[in-house]
């Protein structure tokens, strides 16, 4: 097998992970009935900081919580992953989560306006969840 191949075949199998892994994540987000959730594709963007982010909120500083924490927990019952870094969990206002290749950020609502992720990068290919 060349080289070349195996590089594609590589690819693929990190691409078929992370689509997995966005799965369970927007799983964990439901699972608290997180709301407005956005995954933002930003694999084409030549300096994004990951292959993908996903956004969502929550109604109060306790939902926050409990969303990133059904995230958490789902994603590790599912992969065995933990997120390699972690922000914001004591106020609970922007709680962020970081799986390398995709960064989850839990937002309160009007934390969300300000900081305006979406059109920070409007370039993203975007895609809305209905919420449940």
């Amino acid at each position: 097998m060349n080289l070349t191949v195996a590089k594609s075949r590589q690819e693929s199998s990190r691409q078929k992970e992370l689509e997995a892994l966005n799965n369970w994540i927007i799983e964990g987000i439901r699972d608290k009935k997180g709301k407005n959730i956005v995954l933002l594709d930003l694999r084409h963007l030549e300096d994004a900081p990951a292959d993908f982010f996903i956004i969502c909120e929550g109604d109060s500083n306790v939902h926050v919580k409990a969303i990133a924490d059904s995230i958490h927990k789902r994603v590790k019952e599912e992969t065995g992953s933990n997120p390699v870094h972690t922000e914001g969990s004591m106020n609970a206002r922007w709680v962020l989560m970081d799986y390398f290749g995709t960064v989850v950020h839990v937002f309160y609502p009007e934390t969300r306006l300000f900081y305006e992720l979406e059109q920070l990068w409007s370039d993203a290919k975007v895609t809305e969840f209905a919420d449940i």
